[in-house]
Order: C-alpha cells, then structure tokens, then sequence
C-alpha cells in the first residue's frame, strides 16, 4: 500500500470524514465562542434619577466551547446558540432594575453557566455616564474555568 498523498482523506468519504474528524480530537479543543457590541436595555444606576430611565449596557461575552463537532456536522445543535445567548442576557435586563452594573454582570455569569454548556464565561459590562465629561463605566469578570487553563 503507497502512503497517503497530500490532500488525501485516507479511503475515508462524506459523512464518513465528517465523523472520522469529530472523533480526531481526543480532548475539548479549546475554542472560544464570543458576542460582542450586545446592546442590552435596562434600568440601572445608584441613583434615583438613573433608575427612571431606560439605559443600554454593551455587554462583550466569551464562553469555553469544543467547536469540532459543530464544524464538522453543521448543526446549530451541536454548538452555543448565538441568538438564544442574546436574548437570554435581553430579558434579564428586562427582569429587574439593577442598581450596580457588577450586579448585572454577576447574573449574567451565572445565567451563561447554568443554562448554557459552558465551563467558563467571561463578560463585560459597560455602561455610558455622564461625569464632568462623557465617559464609559464598566466590570470585566470570568467565571468558572475554561478549560485550557493551566492548573
């Protein structure tokens, strides 16, 4: 038997390689999947005046995910749903007024953790305030562990 040429998938075709390939990875790869820019609208702020008007957050956030399946079947299923991400981080901006935005940011984590399959998160919140000058406020916070942590 010749050795295998470059480009050539060893005998193996279709679905066939696409599972071949899934199954090449011993360990999670260690992808990350990301939103950025997430415009979330709220109430928030300590004080009074603040919490009487809606505000918009941006939120940034990065999760540990193993993308080989994903990128080998194709299917949404197989890997973090952008979308429903977003829309959960939305309705909990809508669930409360928040008075600090490491508040949001906390619950936000959690959310990610406990309803997404996720072992590690990390967002960040930041809000517009209106100090002497216009400027930005905000936390960056991580959770859990991502998986190509060193020990």
């Amino acid at each position: 038997m010749s050795p295998p040429k470059r480009g050539d998938k060893c005998g193996i075709m279709g679905d066939d390689y696409r599972r071949a390939s899934i199954s090449f990875y011993e360990e999670p790869t260690l992808d990350t999947v990301f939103i950025r820019g997430l415009r979330v609208e709220t109430r928030i702020g300590v004080y009074s005046w603040e919490r009487r008007i809606r505000q918009i957050l941006r939120v940034d956030v990065e999760l540990a995910s193993d993308n080989a399946r994903a990128a080998a079947s194709e299917d949404i299923a197989d890997t973090v749903n952008y979308a429903e991400v977003a829309d959960r981080l939305h309705a909990l901006g809508v669930a409360q007024d928040w008075t600090l935005v490491e508040s949001y940011a906390e619950r936000a984590a959690a959310t990610i953790l406990d309803e997404f399959d996720t072992p590690w998160v990390r967002i960040a919140v930041t809000k517009e305030v209106r100090l002497p000058q216009r400027t930005e406020v905000g936390v960056v916070i991580e959770r859990g562990r991502h998986p190509g942590a060193s020990a």
